[in-house]
């Protein structure tokens, strides 16, 4: 397995497993130290490529994701990047879509729906899961 994530590093959530996710805005430069093996991208317009691997879920900025089934899949899928590398689901701002991203994640990890939002932001950031109905859709995730 590749280096993990320091779980010290900013924006590095463990989960209930012990698997480390790093969330992060694609506005800010991208963090020293190792770089992603899999990153999960939650934006309304295709982003540009990057030198690992990655995969999109059309997100509109405040709103949710274009196609639930497609954002549960790929939710699915970076949990099970995370048990043998680097993964790193990331938004523009890396609060609202990513915190929502996060929370559905840690659902699939064992936290239940109703302590999802205030376990990703007591353990990633406090402004996590920005909108109403971002925390209406991680309380009804699965």
């Amino acid at each position: 397995m590749d280096q993990a994530w320091d779980p010290a590093a900013p924006d590095v959530m463990a989960l209930p497993s012990g698997l480390l996710i790093r969330g992060r805005g694609l506005s800010q430069p991208l963090p020293a130290g190792p770089l992603p093996t899999f990153a999960l991208y939650l934006l309304g317009d295709e982003p540009p490529g990057v030198p690992w691997q990655a995969r999109w879920v059309r997100w509109p900025d405040f709103r949710l994701p274009a196609d639930p089934a497609d954002a549960r899949n790929a939710f699915a899928a970076a949990l099970e990047r995370a048990l043998t590398g680097r993964v790193e689901v990331a938004c523009l701002g890396g609060n609202g879509r990513t915190g929502t991203a996060l929370a559905c994640i840690a659902i699939l990890d064992g936290v239940p729906n109703d302590q999802a939002v205030a376990y990703v932001r007591e353990r990633y950031r406090p402004h996590a899961v920005e909108t109403a109905n971002q925390q209406r859709y991680v309380r009804h995730f699965m």
